[in-house]
C-alpha cells in the first residue's frame, strides 16, 4: 500500500514539473521575433543592397510607439522587394514569418511560399508588400510607410 501511493505522489510530481516547463517555456516560443533594428537617415531605412544576399531575406525590426514592426528586405534576380512581417489573415497572432531553405513561412499557419513566388502571393497568408526604391546601391523605404502599417502589430 505505500509503495503504490509513493508512486502516485512521485507521478504526480513528475506531472507537475512538466506542466510548469510548458507554461515557462511555451509562451516564449510564441511571442513576436524581434530582430536588428534597421539603418536609418532620416525619414527612411536605408538598406545597403551589397549586404543582401540573394533569394535570402533580411529581417528587421522598427519600434514606433510601443509597437515592433516587423519587415524583411530581400534580392530576388537583382531586384529588391520589401515587405511586412505580417499578413491580412495570421497578423493577429503576431508571429510573422520564418525562412527556411528557400521558403518563407508562415508560422502561425504553416503556409509556405518559394522566395521566387513572395511578390506574387497567393491565398489569404502572404507577406504584404512595402514599397522602398533603390538609389544609389541602397534599398529605402519611408518611415511612414512602416508607421501605417503599425495596427497589425
Amino acid at each position: 500500500m505505500k509503495s503504490k501511493n509513493f508512486c502516485n505522489i512521485k507521478f504526480k510530481t513528475v506531472l507537475i514539473y512538466i506542466l510548469y516547463f510548458v507554461l515557462l517555456f511555451l509562451p516564449c516560443c510564441s511571442r513576436q521575433p524581434v530582430y536588428p533594428e534597421p539603418p536609418m537617415i532620416g525619414s527612411e531605412v536605408v538598406i545597403d543592397v551589397s549586404n543582401l544576399d540573394s533569394k535570402k531575406p533580411q529581417f528587421f525590426s522598427y519600434h514606433y510607439r510601443n509597437k515592433i514592426i516587423n519587415f524583411f528586405v530581400i534580392k530576388i534576380d537583382n531586384k529588391v522587394l520589401s515587405f511586412i512581417d505580417a499578413c491580412t489573415e495570421c497578423y493577429p497572432q503576431k508571429l510573422g514569418y520564418r525562412f527556411d531553405d528557400g521558403y518563407i513561412i508562415c508560422r502561425a499557419c504553416n503556409v509556405r511560399y518559394s522566395v521566387s513566388e513572395v511578390e506574387k502571393g497567393f491565398g489569404s497568408c502572404y507577406p504584404i508588400q512595402i514599397m522602398g526604391h533603390l538609389q544609389d546601391g541602397k534599398y529605402l523605404i519611408p518611415v511612414s510607410a512602416l508607421k501605417r502599417m503599425a495596427f497589425m502589430f
